[in-house]
């Protein structure tokens, strides 16, 4: 805090200039004028609150919400001026409701910063005073030397200082960082790359220059002074010596580096977008409907000032003789006098603003979010991860959303690439148990069990084990002496690749007969049929995005110089002049269509003279200071030519389960699906067919590759018209990070207008900030949709933190999207389930639960405002304090709290099965101003016939007398306006309770119990307060009041007809509108109704299926009475129990 507050006053500030000094081994200058560097520490923090600010902040962040103020102004006012109720009415629910919820927030950022903890206190292994020394990663300081061993997380970002390889290179997987599962190379500088012991390390005198921290994943610039003996050698650093905390070291034993950026200051933190209070729809709706309230509050207070001070214009009325004035009130100034009488009906008409409503949403969130997690459906077995819950203020959020934007690796996809076929020769060919089989044979055909390969065959596979960037397992021997199969190849290997195809087909390969075995120098070693041979690598021709292809140019052992290539088919068919040319392209399209992804291998003999050639063209243009890049595309165009084509692959990205049919739903449902990833625009674009994102029948249209603004424009411009003529065709977006930059640079609107105009949008090469960018430009655009994003990587963190809904995946790529997440579930197919059920149910019970306190509000209150008329604006109190304070807290709160909680106005299964009922509360529906009009206009109508009803039934009544007299034998009481209030009270608690029990189409014992024990309680408790006297109260003004009013014929005569007038245009209206205009969701209450089995139903079955219609029933009414109490938690036998429905209906 002390250190904050110096940065904020400007007297120590964070960063002293553009770049940081770092001393390896924090081993600083003994002498001279050398000020050190103050760096962050190696804490992640994504909770909210401190010990320090938890009581401040969030105070001050309930006392944003309009009703908290509002009650915390009124509280105030009755503590200085003369109201006609106490404090206490207000200030107890008020300190209720903070210290509920303050509760409720402090628990969920207590479970957040357990989850920090468990980052900050992992264990990790520094160099310290000459030796290893294990500390928690919350320690780790820039500058001290840190080890990390195989299939370890980065704790820090680090400068590579050396590895277990002589070269000092390392591999690593930034899946969770940029979703790319492909193997990088990072390399140490000569000079530390040789001192691979602790050891040497704690020698090693030597200083790291390099730029402060940036988010940017792909750039890093620095310099490494080393001093050696007498002399300093200076050595560029850039981003292949930098590891980035949350990559994976993979096919290395260890190694060590030094720490340059700690905590928040690494790349992967500074890519989390900063964590902001996310507040739901529905709460937004809940503000302005107070708004609104309100100014109905001050119409109110100020109208019956008015009238007051009109009534009193009489001078009669100004001062009666029962109710003279003082001396001080008389020369009290007319103006302060106003202002407090003003601020009396204020106080007394405050109850119409619901506080309880607050402290009861954020109940039914916080108990509602449990079913989420006891969903069995929403169980993943196969790890044991069930779903979770890291905020529940969002739940009703996840039934209004419009827009899912989705990462690809690890959350479409399993990040398992699996061979499915090929094509050789113009024959296609499928894997049977470890043998190529051509199509159309069994494993039992006579040709398709052999154990030799064809000449064609065993080249396409030799091509394939030969052109590639796989590696193997340092810790695996080439397999010579190893274990063996049947058919003499070695034990699989276990490979690395900088593409998961490449490991697909060189373990494909390995399985048939031809086996990659590592490389040696600069020779690549395969065994054919377990035949060693050893091929010469002179040349590679790396892949580039422009050619779409790569090569390798090798010697075999026979001598022959060879060209093998392989790479997308429009780059590798037109240059192919031999080979089956046209069966090849048939069988890629047949492979596309099944959505795999294809790769076609071609090859090419040279004889010494083209070799020469093509050898002195490399080297030249390899050598050349101008123009590299050109010369070199123009090498290779020259040297990639007259191949002839051995072949094709079909491989599979392994598609998580029943994500086409999720994503299908999703569309039904009328959300759509935007997939932002990191990965190559020609792999996403595959995926996405895959997947069902994109249709084969769809037009796709490309924003790719555009390096100025003219271009990108130009080409928007050009999609817009095409989308424009073609309306009728489905259209598909693809657009890649680089051009994304410069559409949202000058050119959004015509890039959003291209989006909205398309059915499936897909970004690709996207880094972890372009997608939030991405995220926010939707949700601040005009139509303000609703937005959910979804992944399971670090590099997701930012895009689900910026979404109105962030959704973890529990992948294999660590536990930042989980950690920073809203909600986690395992697997994609979840998702469904969480928004067409878990959401629908909470918008609907959360929406009905609001508009029901406004309701019952009304009609509490407005009975109290009609009471003045008859009372000369006295500020005469209706109803009892005590019965002020209990009507929201006791009296009317269970039942609405626990509809909120059980209601299912579908059965789940129906809402899954049906997703087009997503958009019947799509757009806040259920909370507009037609519901909100109706909800208040039924308010007040109830009201008026509380009031009147009341008073003109018993007005006239013998026994209970308009002036408070009650005429018995021997006996005169005079309680007559606490008689009227009672019952007015009584009417209304029984006719909202009622109210209530009309709107649940999901009854339990528990709604039961609460619903008419509601009503029973209040009756019980009357006759308490009344019927004793107690000695701790000032007044009772109640005593004997509801014993003597229930002892009224009239009066029961009064409620009973009362709470029935009121009742029955509802009823009338659900009838008349459920049976002429009814909604798909009445629909399919109506079909759920009739699937119910009633006794008519059974009766007209014949008797022989009655009888199994009936043991049916008996086992459907077990499982209703097992999971009336739990609907989300026992899905699993719901489900039983809608199969039952449905076979019962069927038959």
């Amino acid at each position: 805090m002390l250190r904050w507050v110096r940065q904020q006053l400007g007297f120590d500030p964070p960063h002293q200039s553009d770049t940081r000094t770092i001393y390896i081994a924090n081993r600083f200058p003994q002498h001279g004028h050398y000020v050190p560097q103050k760096f962050a520490d190696n804490r992640i923090i994504s909770s909210k609150y401190t010990v320090w600010n938890f009581v401040p902040k969030n105070l001050f962040e309930q006392f944003r919400r309009v009703a908290n103020f509002y009650f915390l102004i009124i509280f105030l006012v009755q503590l200085m001026i003369d109201t006609p109720t106490s404090p206490i009415t207000s200030g107890l629910p008020l300190f209720f409701v903070i210290t509920v919820t303050a509760i409720k927030q402090g628990y969920e950022d207590w479970l957040r910063h357990k989850a920090d903890n468990e980052v900050n206190g992992a264990p990790v292994y520094v160099v310290r005073s000459g030796g290893l020394v294990k500390t928690r990663s919350k320690n780790i300081r820039v500058g001290d030397i840190v080890r990390v061993a195989k299939d370890e997380t980065f704790p820090v970002d680090l400068v590579l200082l050396s590895s277990d390889r002589v070269d000092g290179s390392c591999h690593v997987t930034t899946a969770s960082l940029d979703g790319e599962t492909n193997l990088k190379t990072h390399v140490a500088v000569p000079e530390t790359a040789v001192l691979q012991s602790v050891a040497n390390l704690d020698k090693l005198v030597a200083v790291i220059e390099c730029q402060q921290p940036e988010a940017d994943l792909y750039r890093f610039v620095g310099r490494i002074t080393i001093s050696q003996q007498t002399e300093e050698i200076v050595r560029p650093l850039g981003p292949e010596s930098l590891l980035l905390r949350g990559a994976r070291l993979k096919n290395t034993k260890e190694i060590f580096g030094v720490a340059v950026y700690t905590g928040m200051e690494t790349k992967m933190a500074l890519n989390y977008k900063s964590k902001s209070q996310k507040r739901s729809a529905v709460e937004k709706s809940m503000n302005s409907f107070l708004i609104i309230y309100l100014i109905i509050l001050l119409f109110e207070a100020i109208l019956s000032t008015i009238l007051k001070y009109a009534w009193q214009a009489e001078e009669k009325w100004d001062e009666p003789w029962y109710n003279g004035k003082t001396e001080h009130e008389r020369n009290s100034s007319k103006i302060l006098r106003f202002i407090s009488d003003f601020l009396a009906f204020l106080v007394l008409y405050n109850f119409i603003i619901p506080i309880s409503l607050y402290v009861t949403v954020e109940m039914q969130k916080f108990l509602g979010s449990f079913f989420i997690g006891w969903d069995l459906d929403l169980y993943h077995e196969e790890t044991n991860q069930r779903a979770q819950v890291n905020t529940s203020d969002l739940n009703e959020e996840l039934g209004q959303v419009e827009y899912v934007f989705t990462d690809k690796t690890g959350t479409l996809t399993e990040n398992e690439m699996q061979f499915r076929e090929c094509s050789i020769n113009g024959i296609k060919y499928q894997e049977v148990n470890g043998k190529l089989t051509p199509e159309g044979f069994s494993e039992d055909s006579p040709d398709g069990n052999r154990h030799s390969l064809m000449k064609e065959e065993e080249l396409f596979l030799k091509a394939v084990c030969l052109c590639h960037t796989v590696q193997i397992n340092a810790d695996q021997t080439d397999g010579a002496d190893g274990p063996w199969h049947a058919n003499g190849i070695a034990a699989p290997l276990e490979y690395y690749a900088s593409s998961p195809d490449e490991k697909a087909l060189v373990e494909a390969a390995s399985r048939v007969g031809v086996v990659f075995t590592g490389t040696s120098g600069d020779s690549m070693e395969i065994k054919s049929l377990g035949k060693p041979e050893r091929y010469k690598l002179l040349h590679v021709l790396e892949f580039d995005p422009n050619r779409r292809r790569m090569s390798v140019i090798v010697e075999s052992p026979s001598g022959e110089k060879l060209l093998f290539t392989k790479g997308a088919e429009s780059s590798i068919l037109p240059r192919s002049k031999s080979g089956e040319i046209d069966k090849t392209r048939i069988h890629v399209d047949e492979f596309a269509l099944k959505g795999l992804r294809t790769l076609c291998v071609a090859y090419r003999r040279f004889t010494p003279e083209e070799y020469q050639e093509v050898g002195k063209r490399l080297h030249e243009a390899r050598t050349a200071l101008q123009q590299r890049e050109e010369r070199l595309a123009d090498v290779f165009n020259f040297i990639e030519r007259d191949l002839e084509l051995l072949g094709a692959t079909g491989v599979e990205d392994k598609l998580q389960e029943k994500v086409q049919e999720t994503i299908e739903a999703l569309r039904l449902a009328g959300i759509k699906v935007w997939v932002l990833t990191g990965d190559k625009h020609e792999t996403a674009v595959s995926v996405s067919l895959s997947c069902g994102h994109f249709h084969r029948t769809m037009n796709i249209l490309e924003l790719v590759q555009h390096k100025s603004d003219s271009t990108c424009a130009e080409q928007l411009r050009q999609l817009a018209k095409r989308i424009k003529e073609d309306h009728v065709i489905q259209h598909g977006l693809v657009v890649d990070g680089t051009s994304l930059s410069l559409a949202l640079r000058e050119h959004e609107k015509l890039f959003m207008d291209v989006c909205k105009n398309c059915s499936a949008v897909l970004c690709c090469r996207m880094a972890p900030l372009q997608k939030a960018k991405v995220v926010r430009l939707l949700k601040t655009s005009p139509e303000k949709p609703i937005t959910l994003a979804i992944g399971d990587g670090a590099n997701d963190v930012s895009m689900i933190q910026e979404a109105h809904v962030g959704i973890g995946i529990m992948g294999k790529e660590g536990r930042q999207a989980v950690r920073n997440s809203d909600y986690a579930i395992a697997r994609f197919k979840f998702l469904s389930k969480l928004l067409f059920v878990h959401g629908h149910f909470y918008y609907i019970r959360i929406a009905t639960l609001v508009q029901y306190f406004f309701y019952k509000n009304v009609c509490f209150i407005t009975p109290q405002f009609l009471y003045q008329f008859f009372c000369l604006f006295s500020q005469q109190t209706l109803y009892d304090s005590v019965y002020l304070t209990l009507y929201n807290i006791c009296f009317t709160s269970l039942p609405v709290l626990i509809y909120s909680l059980f209601e299912q106005h579908v059965h789940p299964h129906v809402l899954q099965s049906k997703p087009v009922l997503y958009r019947d509360i799509s757009k806040n529906a259920h909370l507009g101003f037609k519901p909100f009009l109706y909800w208040t206009i039924l308010g007040f109508f109830h009201a008026f016939v509380f009031f009147y009803g009341s008073y003109l039934l018993m007005g006239e009544d013998t026994s209970l007398l308009g002036n408070g007299q009650i005429l018995k034998p021997n006996r005169q009481m005079m309680f007559g306006n606490w008689t009227f209030g009672t019952l007015v009270f009584t009417v209304m608690v029984i006719t909202v309770t009622m109210k209530m029990a009309l709107e649940t189409h999901f009854w339990t014992w528990i709604n039961h119990f609460v619903t008419w024990g509601s009503i029973v309680f209040y009756f019980i408790f009357s006759l308490f307060y009344g019927g004793i006297i107690w000695p701790f109260l000032h007044t009772q003004d109640m005593y004997f009041v509801f014993v003597q009013l229930l002892s009224s014929g009239s009066a029961w005569f009064a409620i009973i007809l009362i709470v029935v007038a009121c009742l029955f245009l509802d009823v009338v209206k659900k009838v008349l509108y459920r049976h002429l205009q009814p909604t798909s969701t009445e629909k399919a209450q109506m079909y759920s109704n009739r699937v119910a089995l009633s006794d008519e139903f059974i009766a007209l079955q014949p008797l022989s299926r009655a009888r199994n219609q009936l043991s049916k029933i008996s086992l459907l009414r077990q499982v209703q009475v097992s999971t009336a109490w739990t609907p989300c938690a026992a899905s699993q036998l719901g489900k039983q129990q809608a199969h039952l429905l449905e076979e019962c209906w069927s038959e």
